[in-house]
């Protein structure tokens, strides 16, 4: 049978509502809280003191026993021995009565009506962190070999993930796929973005760059809150569908700021690939002497250019006739570097533009300008 007469002397005064209203309530219940503290500080005091004498007590008893075993084992003088007798025995008689007036003690805590604050004690008390361990700075190349294994094993899951639309939809993949929280999908996520947007897919580089941001506030989100972004994406998820208007417009905000991004950064790849093509293009052009028939061309004047669209031999023979000696043998010489035109040609027409067909050269006197004029 429970035994529940320990609840029949409980001291709550705290918790007592009616006074005389002539009494400030409040300055009442402070002053009976703090004189019943003072009680059991001072109840405290006088217990410790007790143990303490106690403990000393029983520490000389010790102490007293022990030397009457050496003497004793010495062969000490009678008289010494019954001295440390009487010593001991006095000592065991004050050791019970320190014993006595510590069970009244006890006895008399037992007794103590309880209060608030002794009602109940905490069995225990443990707080457990999930702290994200301060982790070595990487180098450039462990990243990129740790992106690269890390892309050939879940590259599937990845776009899987960036094709999804629902909040729902998100959370539940990434529930079943935690690896993919981290920083190599966002990366991923990021380059087939830009993929996406040079390939002219609009409309998918949006959808997978809504699933960017996603993937990029998460992680914010655990740097801010110092822990793995695994341990947290359910938070995100919860405080998103949930979201006032101003977070909301936050992350629309950020999204359409990286679409912007995205959509600079094919251009300026888009504008990189055409300049490496144009100039793939010049080399593959470049005739005999180094020189661009292309610019060479446009550089020179205007009834020289004539003469190469209509490919006529005999006017530009002419053209260069009426030219100054000195600026047509340095126009001649470009046109000879460029390949855009071949002098003593044994096969093909001797004036082509662009220099298409095989040709035979052979040496030009550079200091005789009129003997390039007979050339031609």
């Amino acid at each position: 049978m429970v035994d529940y007469s320990v609840w029949d002397h409980i001291e709550v005064s705290d918790d007592e509502d009616e006074t005389h209203p002539n009494i400030d309530t409040a300055s009442l219940f402070r002053w009976r809280h703090q004189a019943r503290v003072e009680r059991m500080e001072q109840f405290q005091k006088e217990k410790e003191e007790l143990e303490r004498g106690c403990r000393e007590c029983k520490r000389r008893v010790a102490e007293c026993q022990r030397r009457l075993a050496e003497l004793e084992a010495a062969g000490a003088p009678r008289g010494e021995l019954e001295k440390l007798r009487a010593e001991a025995q006095q000592l065991r008689t004050e050791e019970r009565g320190w014993d006595a007036k510590l069970d009244e003690l006890r006895k008399k805590e037992k007794n103590m009506p309880w209060n608030v604050d002794t009602l109940s004690k905490d069995g225990f008390s443990k707080s457990v962190f999930n702290v994200k361990p301060e982790e070595k700075e990487e180098t450039e190349e462990q990243k990129e070999k740790k992106h690269k294994s890390f892309v050939e094993r879940y590259e599937k899951q990845i776009k899987h993930f960036g094709m999804l639309r629902r909040w729902d939809d998100s959370q539940k993949y990434l529930s079943d796929n935690p690896h993919l929280v981290c920083e190599e999908t966002a990366n991923y996520l990021v380059i087939w973005c830009i993929d996406l947007e040079v390939e002219e897919k609009h409309a998918l580089m949006e959808q997978v760059a809504h699933q960017t941001i996603v993937m990029q506030f998460i992680l914010e989100l655990a740097k801010s809150l110092k822990v793995d972004p695994r341990a947290c994406f359910r938070q995100f998820f919860t405080k998103i569908k949930t979201a006032d208007q101003q977070y909301m417009e936050g992350f629309n905000d950020e999204l359409a700021a990286f679409k912007e991004r995205v959509r600079g950064r094919a251009r300026a790849r888009i504008e990189k690939a055409m300049k490496e093509y144009e100039e793939e293009e010049r080399q593959k052009r470049l005739g005999p002497g180094g020189l661009d028939p292309v610019e060479v061309y446009e550089s020179l004047p205007a009834e020289l250019q004539k003469c190469f669209d209509v490919k006529d031999v005999q006017m530009l023979q002419d053209t260069i006739s009426k030219m100054d000696p000195t600026e047509a043998k340095y126009h001649m010489q470009r046109c000879i570097d460029s390949g855009l035109w071949v002098p003593n040609a044994k096969t093909g027409e001797g004036a082509e533009k662009g220099g298409g067909g095989e040709a035979v050269y052979e040496e030009i006197p550079k200091e005789n300008g009129d003997g390039e004029k007979g050339d031609a």
